[in-house]
């Protein structure tokens, strides 16, 4: 496996600096699970970069079947490198949350000495939603460091100088995540993004 190519600032910056919290386990089980469509289509963020959620096709046997419990996310930057996600919707408490995982962050050839200390985490955000457009708020990861410091939260995690990886199960996540959902703290230096629809 290796690391690649063409990792843009959208992936750094969601995925390796401080403005998301990182979780090792996903924040849904397949019991939160539902069919729908809320997110399939096209959209543009304001960097102009296209976002296109559709969801995976399976071949089982001899059959074809769409998973309508999730989505594949691609994101192409104006510069044409594109990324894939793994994206689910569940809906707890008042609100619709999204866990993204990046899916194509390894391929199988040329392995290096880098892919050994290279994993890829979940990430999970709050979604609003409006005509024509979706509001993506993730928490912020130094919010979180100051819970953990000052005693204010206990929630199983690993830290080192630079994170907080939370290991907590996908049902302890959703307890943090509900409790709150509705704190403007949690989300004030958070990655944020506003997806209009392409129509």
């Amino acid at each position: 496996m290796k690391v690649k190519n063409g990792l843009t600032a959208f992936v750094i910056i969601m995925f390796l600096s401080g403005c998301v919290v990182y979780s090792f386990y996903p924040l849904y089980t397949s019991d939160e699970l539902f069919a729908n469509n809320i997110l399939t289509g096209n959209w543009t963020n304001e960097d102009g970069a296209h976002w296109s959620f559709k969801h995976p096709v399976l071949k089982n046997k001899d059959k074809i079947e769409i998973d309508s419990t999730s989505y594949i996310l691609t994101v192409v930057q104006k510069d044409s490198v594109k990324q894939e996600f793994s994206v689910h919707i569940i809906k707890l408490g008042a609100h619709y949350f999204l866990d993204f995982y990046l899916s194509d962050f390894f391929d199988d050839e040329d392995l290096t000495f880098a892919s050994f200390h290279t994993i890829p985490v979940h990430t999970f955000a709050k979604l609003t939603i409006s005509e024509n457009q979706l509001q993506i708020n993730w928490f912020d990861q130094n919010w979180l460091e100051d819970l953990i410091t000052e005693n204010r939260i206990r929630i199983r995690h690993e830290r080192n100088d630079d994170f907080v990886l939370l290991t907590a199960s996908p049902h302890e996540l959703q307890k943090f995540v509900v409790k709150y959902e509705n704190s403007e703290e949690a989300f004030k230096e958070g990655l944020n993004i506003l997806l209009t629809r392409i129509k």
